[in-house]
């Protein structure tokens, strides 16, 4: 009977050891992945670093946008694309607001400002526009999925969208003028 109860409390004291390394090596490996996500943001977004890309990010990644980019598997390389497009139409700076981990994710909310020197830039130009990016990290410690989530209705995209309802509403007007001056012209005709 000794033997047993004995075998017991190791067991117990064992597993609670085994339980307490995991939950430090996690929150070391958490602490590591904030880490990273903080360094990939100064180097491609609030510094022109964007060549430090495979620091960060796998071979390829999936993408979860706010736009047409869903689900979207890409090559490591095109974060270095879409920084370098933004850093080639203008001066960008920001600062992380916050950061969670839970296991393989991180969530960041930075704050994000571009001054435009460019048509383009001017679009994109905004100041202290808040995203929220959450990447899952790899056993290695590289991005292997992003979802990114703007606040683009802060920026002067939404012009473009205005725009082009605008447009939108001008040609469905268009539709019934053009018909409405045919028909009078015909009238016309008809009454001489």
């Amino acid at each position: 009977m000794k033997t047993i109860i004995q075998f017991f409390v190791i067991l117990i004291c064992t597993s609670i050891y085994c339980f307490s390394q995991t939950d430090s090596i996690q929150k070391i490996t958490e602490e590591r992945n904030k880490q990273l996500a903080r360094n990939f943001y100064e180097d491609l977004w609030f510094n022109n670093r964007t060549d430090n890309y495979s620091k960060y990010m796998a071979e390829e990644y999936v993408a979860h946008d706010i736009g047409d980019r869903k689900d979207l598997v890409e090559p490591a390389i095109e974060q270095k694309y879409i920084a370098d497009r933004f850093w080639n139409d203008g001066e960008m700076s920001g600062r992380i607001d916050y950061q969670i981990a839970d296991g393989d994710l991180v969530a960041t909310r930075w704050l994000w400002s571009m001054e435009g020197n460019s048509m383009m830039g001017k679009l994109y130009e905004t100041k202290n526009l808040p995203i929220i990016n959450v990447f899952r990290f790899n056993d290695d410690g590289k991005i292997v999925e992003v979802w990114n989530h703007r606040h683009d209705i802060d920026t002067n995209q939404t012009l473009r969208f205005t725009i082009k309802g605008l447009l939108i509403g001008l040609l469905i007007a268009l539709i019934p003028t053009i018909i409405a001056f045919r028909y009078k012209r015909r009238l016309k005709k008809l009454s001489q």
